[in-house]
């Protein structure tokens, strides 16, 4: 074989890993298999630590949990069966404090070392979750979390302030489905860290920011799931009491339905996810259309409903008679009255028949006795120059002139004599 060409005939593998080289490593295989061995020889433990990730899986056989270590970030996935995780009762959730016994396991393939749980037992409620139940019963006594500070949100917010992390999920999540509903929503959006030891101080900041703009009518505070130890900077009390101090409404979005920092209790509205919050902060487009449309509707069939009962009733007012013929309502009156100047006539007329009858009668009896109806008869007056009537012979003498008052006309006589009429008184 020439000198020149590299030697590919099969060299033994080294015994141990200290004797590999770099012309003589060992298969990738050879040491998975030599760490499972390792592992494999280990004595099943006891250890402590804490719940930082934890779902409940209904109906299935296995379950997974993350265990962190107390004192550091140091953690591990734990695995268990159904039947042990059943065992340990209510209570185990993230935050928990636990002991468990468990075997250390090294999978070959995926290279990943986890801890299969024997037996697991609680130690109490862990630290982390501890200092937030102070953390929240301090604030509620002071009233940050009663609803009569809640503030409502706008109908339709002018402009949107969001504060999410860096080019997040939650982002897209709250942009597309709030322009979704409606295409017209405007945002103003920070980008911050959501978790970690900067979360705290440029939410706050990003907060402090977008409530000084006078046009921003809602913030939304958004970020996606995570272990409790990612969402503890939400409960932090810098940041609650930044969010009371807000004089815009606050939306918290944070994680998923079951979790619940004290964000969630501060905030003027707690959305279950980032979704959730895009859906509360604007209006459905479609759907308010549809209700304008609807409402118009409604309005048009209750106007011409009106419309046509007026109508209706100005009929039935139009058709009555007194409306068809204004003087009808007069007619009876005016003929009452005609009836009452026919009697008043007519009583006049009697009345006048009467009293001309009583006139004529009396005429009558005046003429009878006035001297002129004498005189008619040819009978005269004589009076004196006095103008005394001659009653008695007595009162003239002979040669005295006296007035003769005839039927028609008057003459002067001179009385040439006398003949008294003899006194018949008894003696």
């Amino acid at each position: 074989m020439p000198d020149d060409l590299p030697d590919h005939s099969p060299r033994p593998a080294a015994a141990r890993a200290a004797d590999t080289t770099r012309d003589n490593p060992w298969p990738l295989r050879r040491l998975t298999e030599n760490i499972r061995i390792y592992v494999d020889r280990m004595s099943p433990l006891w250890v402590e630590g804490q719940v930082v990730e934890y779902k409940v899986r209904p109906g299935a056989k296995m379950h997974f949990l993350t265990l962190r270590d107390l004192d550091t970030d140091t953690s591990m996935t734990v695995t268990a069966w159904a039947g042990v995780i059943d065992a340990v009762g209510a209570g185990l959730e993230e935050g928990a404090r636990v002991v468990t016994r468990v075997k250390p396991v090294f999978w070959e393939r995926s290279g990943r070392l986890n801890l299969q749980a024997a037996e697991v037992h609680l130690q109490g409620l862990g630290d982390l979750l501890a200092r937030i139940e102070h953390l929240r019963r301090v604030l509620t006594a002071e009233g940050l979390f009663s609803s009569d500070r809640k503030k409502p949100l706008p109908f339709l917010p002018r402009r949107i302030g969001l504060i999410c992390g860096r080019n997040a999920k939650a982002k897209d999540d709250v942009l597309i489905n709030a322009r979704d509903r409606f295409p017209g929503a405007d945002f103003e959006v920070r980008e911050v860290a959501v978790q970690g030891d900067h979360c705290v101080r440029e939410v706050c900041r990003a907060l402090e920011d977008l409530d000084s703009l006078p046009d921003i009518d809602v913030i939304v505070i958004a970020r996606g799931g995570g272990a409790v130890e990612d969402l503890l900077p939400f409960s932090d009390e810098t940041m609650v009491r930044a969010v009371a101090a807000a004089r815009t409404p606050v939306v918290s979005a944070i994680g998923h339905e079951g979790d619940s920092p004290l964000l969630d209790l501060v905030a003027d509205y707690r959305a279950s996810t980032p979704t959730d919050a895009a859906r509360r902060i604007v209006p459905d487009r479609v759907r308010e259309l549809d209700g304008i449309g609807q409402a118009v509707s409604r309005a048009r069939q209750a106007l011409a409903a009106r419309l046509s009962a007026e109508r209706h009733g100005l009929d039935l007012l139009s058709s009555r008679p007194v409306l068809q013929s204004p003087g009808a309502v007069l007619e009876g009156h005016r003929e009452a009255v005609e009836a009452r100047v026919l009697g008043m006539r007519a009583a006049l007329e009697r009345r006048l028949s009467v009293e001309a009858q009583h006139l004529a009668a009396a005429r009558a009896s005046l003429a009878a006795l006035s001297p002129q109806a004498t005189l008619d008869r040819g009978y005269a007056l004589l009076r004196l120059p006095s103008g005394a009537l001659v009653t008695d012979a007595a009162d003239v003498k002979k040669g005295d002139l006296v007035e003769g008052v005839l039927a028609r006309g008057r003459m002067v006589a001179q009385v040439f004599g006398t003949a008294p009429v003899p006194d018949r008184s008894p003696d």
